[in-house]
């Protein structure tokens, strides 16, 4: 029905419709989104960042197998973003990450105890508030609440508004790194290939070991966790190339054996030589 009706009109109108509507649905989140403290806080921080790694380089670190494989040991130094539940790695690498990014809610409706307890810098998303709650952090414990959606595609430069999800952490990651100023984001461990197979977004529960991420304890044994939308993930890459591209920056993929082909590829070894 929906396609039909789609076949019908022009381009133009439908995407406005389907704006529209995506627009209504967000209604509910509106006043929160802009007006509650903790949202508040988070815009004034946001804004407080802005362009702050201006003309700098920055590494985005998915969590896939791939990571087994690269020397993480040069990244010590470097401005990193890590994804969910990177931190899992921090005893192994004798570091955190700059910052650490997580949207879904699943992810942090279990793990939001242990990210809460992580000292580096957080961004998470602002529908999964109601997990922290609980906690009753005070405003210096407070992470950085970033207001996504899952409707209505688009890149944004400037991350204080609405943000796209993208069907991925990572795409956030790039939206927060272009918000920052960094000219020149490069790609690990983005492996964008999944053993696990299944219709998109759908709810499963954890049988055994993780075979899709870098530590069988990622996604361990009854850990829930949304099979990915890799089809949606490209959508909103090619939105972030384009976007750096428009600006002068870049984005590079340094994943080693990755199957993303959105972005120029690099040798990881050689981006320190």
């Amino acid at each position: 029905m929906k396609s039909t009706f789609k076949k019908n009109i022009p381009d133009s109108s439908w995407n406005t419709l389907r704006n529209g509507y995506d627009a209504i649905l967000r209604l509910p989140e509106l006043p929160a989104a802009y007006l509650h403290p903790w949202r508040r806080e988070s815009i004034k921080r946001l804004k407080e960042i802005h362009n702050i790694h201006s003309g700098e380089r920055a590494f985005v670190i998915g969590n896939g197998p791939s990571l087994k494989n690269t020397n993480l040991s040069n990244l010590k130094d470097e401005f990193t973003f890590g994804l969910n539940r990177i931190y899992l790695m921090f005893p192994e690498l004798g570091f955190q990450t700059t910052y650490l990014v997580s949207i879904n809610d699943l992810v942090i409706e279990q793990c939001a105890e242990e990210m809460l307890m992580l000292n580096t810098q957080r961004f998470f998303a602002w529908h999964s508030r109601k997990f922290f709650v609980p906690f009753k952090p005070e405003k210096e414990a407070l992470p950085t609440f970033l207001y996504t959606t899952y409707t209505g595609p688009g890149f944004s430069k400037e991350v204080s508004g609405r943000v796209w999800e993208g069907a991925t952490v990572t795409n956030v990651a790039l939206q927060i790194a272009f918000h920052m100023g960094f000219n020149e984001v490069i790609l690990i461990g983005v492996d964008h290939n999944f053993t696990t197979k299944g219709p998109a977004n759908t709810t499963v529960t954890s049988q055994g070991d993780d075979p899709n991420h870098f530590s069988p304890a990622y996604f361990g044994k009854g850990f829930r966790w949304q099979l990915p939308d890799l089809e949606t993930s490209e959508i909103g890459y090619r939105l972030a190339k384009q976007a750096y591209e428009t600006a002068g920056r870049k984005v590079v993929d340094a994943t080693v054996g990755g199957k993303l082909t959105v972005f120029p590829k690099a040798e990881f070894g050689q981006l320190f030589k």
